[in-house]
């Protein structure tokens, strides 16, 4: 997919970190750099089968905020955030679709196929090229990675 790519700080905190979270049994999913107002946010999104909880997000913001400041010499974020990526997760990388396939999602394209850029559906198999999607007359179809803006698991209730 050509995802929106994580600005130059949010990626070194991701490469310095992720190691060390894969060590705690947790998976560093992401990390994004956001400006709230007048404060910046480094936001670090972790997972494990079962979901994360409170101390999880603890640990690694004990863990990871010295290598921040000291290792990284990142000063300019104000604000250090550690959290689930969610139910309702965006699907960033091939082991996502892989993991969620099968599972209810929305795919966003950039332009509009059949008059629309959202679809939901069943998440198919996928390729490093292309994704697949069932829809829910039980027809499939094939989304290039390159025509996809975002993939995000949808809960049905």
């Amino acid at each position: 997919m050509k995802m929106a790519e994580r600005s130059p700080d949010a990626q070194r905190v991701f490469a310095a970190a992720f190691d060390k979270v894969a060590e705690m049994g947790l998976e560093l999913v992401d990390a994004e750099m956001v400006r709230d107002g007048q404060n910046c946010i480094l936001r670090l999104y972790i997972d494990k089968p079962g979901g994360v909880d409170l101390e999880d997000c603890s640990r690694v913001s004990r863990m990871i905020d010295p290598i921040i400041d000291h290792d990284l010499q990142l000063h300019r974020h104000h604000f250090l955030e550690v959290s689930s990526p969610g139910l309702e997760r965006p699907l960033k990388t091939s082991r996502d679709l892989a993991r969620y396939c099968g599972e209810w999602v929305e795919v966003t394209l950039y332009r509009a196929q059949d008059g629309k850029k959202k679809h939901q559906g069943t998440l198919g198999p996928s390729t490093p090229e292309a994704i697949a999607l069932i829809l829910e007359d039980r027809s499939e179809r094939t989304f290039l990675l390159e025509q996809v803006a975002k993939v995000q698991r949808i809960i049905r209730y």
